[in-house]
């Protein structure tokens, strides 16, 4: 586990933005990226998480692929949980990766990927 501020790991979340491909972050809209010290009880529940699995990041909204020329739909949010992702790390550049791999993830989903799809991307 590292020692991070809550600025240190706010700059590590957009040096991981910064370096992503960016075809896919300029095609972003309307999508918060917070940080959160861990998941809410009910996020836990909602995703049907026990007690021994950590999460490091969440995405909340409506897919891409699902919105069907809806033009009225609120922010979406992709949360990254700060406590779960220094647990995780050794070292900084270890949470920095981890980061970067979480928030391309989280964009996987905004684009109505699932798990199977975008861990084949990862490849």
């Amino acid at each position: 586990m590292i020692e991070i501020t809550d600025e240190q790991f706010d700059e590590l979340i957009n040096d991981a933005l910064d370096s992503l491909p960016g075809e896919h972050v300029k095609q972003i809209k309307n999508v918060a990226i917070l940080r959160q010290d861990d998941p809410t009880e009910e996020q836990r529940k909602q995703l049907m998480l026990r007690d021994d699995q950590s999460l490091y990041g969440l995405y909340e909204g409506v897919p891409l692929s699902s919105r069907q020329g809806q033009t009225r739909i609120f922010p979406d949010k992709i949360t990254l949980f700060k406590h779960p992702l220094a647990m995780f790390a050794n070292s900084p550049d270890e949470m920095r990766e981890q980061i970067r791999h979480t928030i391309w993830h989280e964009i996987g989903h905004y684009y109505g990927l699932n798990h199977d799809q975008i861990h084949k991307l990862e490849q």
